[in-house]
């Protein structure tokens, strides 16, 4: 089947008159919105890939409206074939063109997808549970429902499920098995997630006996660790091995300045909004949550100043309203904290400086420990760290002899 090129060029790039073609300079529009510029090879190669989609649909017969993730992936199957293909953001890309066509009204909205074996849709099921009746965050239900999903696979595979059997041997053994090998914070999760799966499961009436309550504990005393910081000096090396004199320099440096000088934690770093600064006021707004009000606080002039070095010289321009932003089309806020973590990590690793932990915490143990050191009270810690229990606070006075004397009883034997 021909099909007949119309012109002009979108973008560059011909265009057949397919289901596809009234679209394109829209999604044209939002690619460029997202940072793309028009000269940009990426661009270039996401309208080639539009259009060869076009073309593929118009001679497949297959109408607009049938376009679909499962249309997607076999024309992505045929296009690998070809050795001119550019794997690189395609599918990215035609996730974005999907999305267009659904906000338009073009295709029907996404179907989920049907999971094909018991122990799945029990998983499915317990996640619209935690999500609609619960309320958890995506990333919770995430962490709860790998862990499940690995129990049901133990035990049943991918046959019929039969949770009335599940006894107290089952759900003890997988959490020996999980916690063999991994830190004290995995196997809290596992059991977490496995009471809270089991209490679902009675709640619907799959099984009968309270097994949440059967399953073991994990040693988690109260303030039994210690604060991992950084040594004496640490922090102002890793800050002073930080490269600004390019974009990426200067982003993670005002990332660092605000976890090392005002302990700010990595999600919240992330959600930094450039409302949040009043610059005339020399104040800083943080959220703990997203939607919170937030709480204000001074904005050091060494911070202030690495901030305004990215926003005029580092940051792209973009229509997004986050401080930090990807250095890279599409412009789009980070991810989420373990991007900060990971930005920790490699400065950490620049600056020749060992440490135990190399996340975003590290740079918040620190500067409590030094303002102890410094002769801050255990309350202006707490203050400054947005703790809601004072007892959270309590864990920093475990690094400074002399604020643990102040915390000591007199023997009653008399002497030292």
């Amino acid at each position: 089947m021909k099909v007949p090129y119309c012109s002009p060029k979108i973008g560059g790039v011909r265009v057949c008159a397919g289901p596809l073609f009234e679209y394109i300079a829209a999604f044209l529009e939002r690619e460029k919105a997202l940072g793309y510029q028009p000269e940009s090879t990426a661009l270039l190669t996401h309208l080639q890939l539009i259009s060869r989609l076009n073309l593929w649909l118009a001679r497949m017969r297959c109408p607009l409206q049938d376009l679909n993730e499962e249309v997607v992936e076999r024309f992505l199957k045929q296009a690998r074939k070809d050795r001119n293909y550019h794997r690189a953001g395609a599918p990215t890309a035609l996730r974005r063109l999907l999305q267009l066509l659904r906000e338009v009204g073009a295709i029907p909205p996404a179907d989920r997808p049907v999971p094909d074996n018991p122990a799945a849709r029990m998983v499915d099921e317990y996640r619209r549970f935690l999500a609609k009746e619960c309320g958890l965050k995506p990333l919770t239900i995430g962490h709860y429902a790998r862990h499940i999903t690995g129990f049901l696979s133990e035990r049943f595979g991918t046959g019929r499920l039969r949770l009335s059997q599940l006894a107290v041997r089952d759900v003890t053994a997988f959490v020996q098995r999980q916690a063999h090998g991994h830190g004290r914070g995995h196997a809290l999760s596992v059991v977490t997630g496995l009471r809270s799966f089991l209490r679902f499961a009675r709640y619907r009436g799959y099984i009968e006996t309270d097994l949440g309550s059967a399953l073991p504990r994990v040693a988690n005393w109260k303030l039994a660790g210690l604060p991992k910081d950084l040594p004496q000096g640490a922090a102002q090396q890793v800050l002073a091995h930080c490269d600004q004199t390019t974009a990426t320099g200067r982003r993670n440096y005002a990332i660092l300045l605000l976890l090392a000088r005002l302990g700010l934690r990595g999600g919240e770093v992330v959600d930094v909004r450039l409302e949040d600064i009043d610059w005339r006021r020399g104040e800083i707004t943080v959220r703990s949550k997203k939607g919170s009000a937030g709480v204000r606080f001074p904005l050091p002039v060494e911070v202030g100043k690495a901030i305004a070095g990215y926003l005029e010289a580092g940051r792209p321009r973009c229509s997004c309203r986050n401080v930090f932003v990807r250095l890279y089309a599409p412009y789009q806020p980070l991810a989420h904290s373990g991007v900060v973590s990971k930005i920790v990590r490699l400065a950490l690793e620049r600056a020749g400086v060992e440490s135990t932990r190399k996340g975003a915490h590290t740079f918040r143990h620190t500067l409590a420990t030094d303002l102890l050191r410094k002769g801050a009270s255990l309350e202006e810690i707490g203050r400054v760290l947005r703790h809601k229990s004072p007892d959270t606070t309590t864990i920093y006075a475990k690094v400074e002899i002399e604020a643990l004397r102040q915390l000591a009883l007199p023997w009653a034997g008399g002497g030292r």
